[in-house]
């Protein structure tokens, strides 16, 4: 933790401060909801019973992240948590696109047919970038920020290492498979590794320290484990920006199933 910390209580008494704050969790916390909620609908779908325990915990610890993040959100705000989780517009989620796509065709309910190769890749290159973002946040100035990281952080070690497993396997016995769900992923995955015109104030807040170096690290991690596993690593394409707000209509389906049972009393205490 960094020598000269600030507690929440004094950041959210710093406006410029404060909105950083805000901004860098909208981030982290969107992104943990929606990986946690597709995870989740590989219950009883996953392909084999041990790992339909595996990923369903996984699931249910990204959950676990997002409820954290969420909860000093709105001790920035006053703002109750499962509100900004669950009420919260479209327009106004932060979450990168890759983290919003189905599983795959169909839903959950319908007919299924969800793409095991493009679940694995997805979130293998979301612990990735987490981790390099928690990694920094661990040194933040502000004091709440670095006790997630440090937290977090040995928490997302066992994900990565569970996706890592997943991908050599998946390399060594089927590695079009794998291909192919990497070059799904690569079409919705531009937005990830971005923090946007801000990375520069974080880093010289001290809210994120190296945020500008961030991206290009994760860039190359990426590209070096997938050398090593000789498979291709595609362009990846830009288009929508999750950061900015700008979403697909996977978005909203997500967040109607995920808020259904909270909009029936958003008053009570679940």
């Amino acid at each position: 933790m960094n020598t000269t910390s600030l507690a929440i209580d004094r950041v959210k008494r710093t406006p410029a401060l404060r909105h950083l704050v805000i901004e860098l969790l909208w981030q982290v916390a969107d992104d943990d909801l929606m990986i946690g909620f597709r995870d989740q609908e590989w219950l009883g779908l996953a392909p084999h019973i041990e790992e339909d325990v595996a990923f369903g915990s996984i699931g249910q610890e990204e959950l676990g992240h997002a409820v954290h993040y969420y909860g000093l959100i709105e001790a920035l705000t006053g703002d109750r948590a499962d509100d900004l989780a669950l009420l919260r517009e479209t327009s106004a989620r932060r979450n990168a696109v890759l983290l919003e796509q189905p599983n795959g065709a169909g839903d959950y309910l319908h007919d299924p047919h969800f793409n095991w190769a493009f679940t694995i890749v997805r979130h293998y290159l979301h612990d990735v970038w987490e981790m390099t973002v928690l990694t920094a946040m661990t040194g933040s100035v502000v004091e709440e920020l670095a006790q997630a990281g440090t937290k977090i952080l040995g928490e997302k070690r066992y994900h990565r290492a569970h996706q890592e497993l997943w991908l050599r396997l998946l390399a060594a016995h089927n590695p079009q498979q794998l291909q192919d769900g990497l070059a799904l992923a690569s079409q919705w995955g531009a937005d990830l590794a971005d923090f946007g015109p801000m990375a520069i104030d974080l880093q010289q807040s001290g809210v994120l320290p190296d945020a500008p170096l961030l991206p290009k690290q994760f860039a190359d991690e990426v590209t070096d484990a997938f050398k090593e596993m000789s498979i291709d690593l595609p362009i990846f394409q830009p288009g929508l920006n999750g950061r900015q707000g700008q979403h697909t209509a996977a978005l909203g389906g997500a967040l109607t199933t995920l808020s259904e049972v909270y909009r029936l009393d958003p008053g009570a205490r679940w």
